[in-house]
């Protein structure tokens, strides 16, 4: 509910253009999410997976910061 209010404020308080409103609709048969928009959900995951992965098994950010992998015996 939160972050669809900065959407809304967004798309209601800026004018259409007019290429906008002279634009046919999209068919009922048009896929929702278009084959550009699967690339880069689907890239953006993998690049959010890459990164929690790599401080959750590799170790904690900055040096020194507690948690992460253990590196050495147990004092």
């Amino acid at each position: 509910l939160i972050m669809d209010t900065f959407a809304s404020l967004a798309l209601a308080t800026e004018p259409p253009t007019e290429a906008l409103l002279l634009r046919k609709p999209y068919g009922r048969d048009k896929p929702l999410i278009s084959r550009t928009m699967l690339k880069n959900i689907l890239g953006h995951a993998a690049y959010q997976l890459v990164i929690i992965f790599t401080l959750l098994f590799v170790g904690a950010w900055p040096p020194g910061a507690p948690g992460g992998a253990s590196r050495g015996p147990a004092a």
